[in-house]
């Protein structure tokens, strides 16, 4: 008797400790889907690589003043860079390895990567909102593999707790505003990087002189 009370205490003991576990473990799976910019496409083939890492990105916060937080944004992001690169250029290609067997067309690659990942909860900020913060690093290279441009698309995304089932369901809709974010950034933001101003230049100035030059070959 002595025996199966000691053993009972235990098995209450872990029952205890799992349920404390389990109740300050939180996992936040982002899947979205993100609409494609309209305007213009630059008259350029890029080819973008989406390392595994950043296709599986997990963020993981297990701090002493906070409770257990596994986000992952991997597949998100990966639609997101998937359809705004995909509009942005008359010819994109994903690239399934870099810097080998990069095609011949391919003028300029583009390599993002997650370099920063932040949110606060309402209990930090004592506003009843999610606040979600996300930094990309970008880079461009030729195809030979020379750097052209390096910069940062920093994104932001808030919601508030009203209406909203769970705090991984807020936080799962402030990360996805954040993501529409960084996409308009990626968008917008693009042409205004001074290296990448200086090779759109150099493009545009190449294919004018090709299209000159078939002009004049067709007059001769």
């Amino acid at each position: 008797m002595r025996y199966r009370s000691t053993s009972f205490g235990h098995l209450k003991v872990l029952i205890l400790v799992s349920f404390f576990l389990g109740a300050c473990s939180h996992t936040v799976q982002v899947d979205g889907n993100y609409p494609a910019p309209i305007g213009d496409q630059l008259p350029i083939t890029v080819g973008f690589y989406l390392s595994e890492d950043f296709k599986s990105f997990t963020y993981k916060e297990d701090s002493e003043d906070r409770e257990e937080w596994n986000i992952s944004t991997g597949r998100a992001q990966k639609n997101l860079f998937e359809t705004v690169l995909g509009s942005m250029f008359t010819d994109t290609v994903s690239l399934s390895s870099y810097p080998q067997e990069v095609p011949a067309n391919v003028e300029l690659v583009i390599v993002p990567e997650v370099r920063e990942l932040q949110f606060t909860m309402p209990r930090e900020t004592r506003v009843n909102i999610f606040e979600v913060w996300i930094k990309y690093n970008m880079t461009a290279f030729d195809p030979s593999g020379g750097q052209v441009a390096n910069w940062v698309i920093t994104a932001y995304g808030k919601t508030p707790t009203a209406f909203l089932q769970s705090q991984e369901q807020a936080l799962t809709q402030a990360i996805n505003i954040a993501l529409r974010d960084a996409g308009a950034n990626l968008y917008t933001g693009f042409g205004k990087v001074p290296e990448l101003q200086a090779f759109l230049s150099g493009k545009r100035r190449s294919l004018s002189l090709r299209e000159i030059k078939v002009k004049a070959k067709k007059a001769e």
